[in-house]
């Protein structure tokens, strides 16, 4: 057995490795049941876009420090002096789109949990969907998400396969987390 293409293209000697090696064996491709860290994989996810994972990665903790430990209810009720906040925050990305589309989409999230009775309900709706079908329903809901950033917060939270390849010792992992994920991850 082999690692799979996304721990290989992130080897190398330094610490980054060791972050990409524990994301990839212990979040990668799993299924997230709570609400809030699912709101922070999307979080961090709409961050990435034009930046590098190993930058999420390295920020993942000032992230949820600055995002109120990703609980959504309390992002939805941010307001400007928040945002000032967030833009003035090394430990985050500044960008003024991105903090708006987090408080956003929090609160559609909050409106999903009333609708649905959580967003992992809402997921769970949908799945499985094609990748296309996924990139619709997320553009007509969310801000600041496109083809990439929905494709990978799917498979990354085991919605869409492709996260492990069959020869990864992970991709076993995966499968045995939930019976009605394997579907997913196998297809």
């Amino acid at each position: 057995m082999s690692y799979c293409h996304y721990i290989n293209h992130n080897a190398s000697d330094s610490a980054d490795y060791l972050l990409h090696k524990h994301y990839h064996d212990q979040q990668y491709g799993f299924p997230i049941e709570d609400d809030d860290e699912l709101f922070g994989r999307l979080l961090l996810e709409i961050n990435q876009a034009g930046l590098s994972w190993t930058l999420m990665l390295r920020k993942q903790e000032g992230f949820r420090r600055a995002y109120s430990n990703f609980r959504i209810h309390e992002v939805a009720a941010y307001g400007e002096e928040d945002v000032a906040r967030l833009l003035a925050d090394p430990g985050v990305i500044r960008n003024r789109l991105k903090v708006q589309a987090a408080i956003h989409n929090a609160r559609v999230i909050q409106d999903m949990q009333q609708e649905h009775g959580s967003f992992k309900a809402w997921l769970d709706h949908h799945h499985p969907a094609t990748k296309e079908q996924w990139i619709k329903l997320f553009k007509k809901k969310f801000r600041f998400v496109g083809g990439e950033i929905v494709n990978e917060f799917l498979m990354s939270t085991g919605y869409l396969p492709g996260a492990h390849s069959a020869d990864c010792p992970v991709y076993h992992e995966v499968l045995a987390t939930k019976p009605r994920w394997r579907a997913c991850v196998e297809s």
